[in-house]
């Protein structure tokens, strides 16, 4: 394939998901160290790609952007780059992916699937595979398809100077703390407060300072004051109090991070620490934490069952319905699911156990 100068990812819509694609940002840089590497992301994510060395500018779109608005990023693009390689499936990143370049590497929906048509529009494709591949390999697919070797590490956001944070944030300098992140977007993924508590009393026990990472939405904001209340004092409350650079850097330096299924755990899992990672009606072979350092193209994690790949412990809900990859026992993303409920505190706390004697 002819030298690209001019490159652009798009990468939508969440956090995570734009976590999962820096490989593939990756893997053209060290093919491409000289191109012009945007991104477009929504403009909520845009954090994750906080002092990112692959990515020359990143261009943000906004969720829900007027007619106007979206004409504005459409003239921005417009032809401006000679290739886009675009890894959502959805109509807005695909009509973006036409107006941007002539060379267009796309993820399309499978067959049977609205919009597998897709296909037809585009220079290079892949279909998206969400029951048996890993996110992380199904986005590096799309450089097979110009022959550009891929490169499996995932780049968490950065800050300038670590030693700012260490400042702002002293508990830091003791270096006994385990970051905790029970707040997923969605209920149906989350952990119930009691099994929270039980594993934060045990950290305390250990003399081990247990740390509420969150975002600022009010209703974290509201979850998280209210664990806090029901701790000691020596818990402490990060919610709505980092920038996501300020978080990798404080989790970069824990012990290790207990977190469900949401963006910050695939953070954690960047990093290179201990995670403990709880599943529920999620498909672990396809969504799991990437594993720090892992260099193959084989799916790091099957379907069933807790596992432990590199610094990734995955811990799955049991019944013969996981992971069912419903939202929720009501099919509702404010249901709660019942194998992440019965997902016992006493689990966590013995590995937990079992992670502090490889450590010591």
């Amino acid at each position: 394939m002819e030298k690209l100068e001019k490159i652009l990812v798009i990468a939508m819509p969440y956090l995570g998901d734009v976590l999962l694609a820096t490989p593939l940002i990756h893997s053209l840089r060290v093919a491409y160290p000289n191109a012009q590497i945007d991104v477009l992301v929504f403009k909520n994510t845009q954090i994750m790609l906080e002092g990112n060395p692959d990515i020359s500018t990143v261009i943000t779109a906004l969720h829900r952007a007027t007619f106007r608005e979206q004409c504005q990023l459409i003239w921005q693009i417009f032809r401006r780059y000679n290739a886009v390689f675009t890894l959502p499936t959805n109509d807005r990143a695909f009509f973006y992916s036409l107006f941007s370049a002539p060379l267009r590497i796309n993820a399309v929906p499978p067959k049977p699937k609205t919009g597998w048509w897709k296909h037809f529009f585009v220079t290079h494709w892949v279909e998206f595979d969400d029951d048996k591949t890993h996110t992380v390999l199904q986005h590096l697919k799309l450089l097979d398809l110009v022959g550009i070797e891929p490169r499996y590490k995932l780049v968490p956001p950065q800050v300038k100077n670590p030693i700012d944070v260490a400042k702002k944030f002293p508990f830091m300098m003791q270096n006994r703390y385990a970051v905790l992140h029970c707040c997923p977007q969605w209920i149906y993924k989350q952990w119930t407060s009691e099994n929270w508590l039980s594993v934060a009393r045990h950290l305390l026990s250990l003399n081990i300072t247990p740390i509420f990472s969150g975002g600022n939405s009010p209703d974290e904001l509201s979850y998280v004051a209210n664990l806090m209340t029901q701790l000691p004092d020596t818990a402490i409350n990060l919610a709505g109090k980092t920038s996501l650079a300020e978080l990798t850097e404080i989790i970069k330096n824990a012990q290790f991070f207990i977190g469900v299924d949401t963006g910050a755990t695939h953070l954690a899992a960047a990093t290179g620490i201990p995670v403990i990672a709880l599943f529920g009606a999620t498909n672990p072979v396809v969504w799991s934490p990437f594993p720090f350092d892992y260099q193959s193209n084989a799916n790091p994690f099957v379907r069933k069952g807790s596992q432990h790949v590199g610094n990734i412990h995955l811990l799955q809900g049991e019944g013969d319905c996981v992971p069912c990859q419903l939202e929720g026992c009501d099919r509702n993303r404010k249901s709660r699911s019942r194998c992440l409920d019965d997902l016992s505190a006493e689990r966590v706390n013995s590995l937990v156990n079992q992670l502090l004697k490889r450590l010591c």
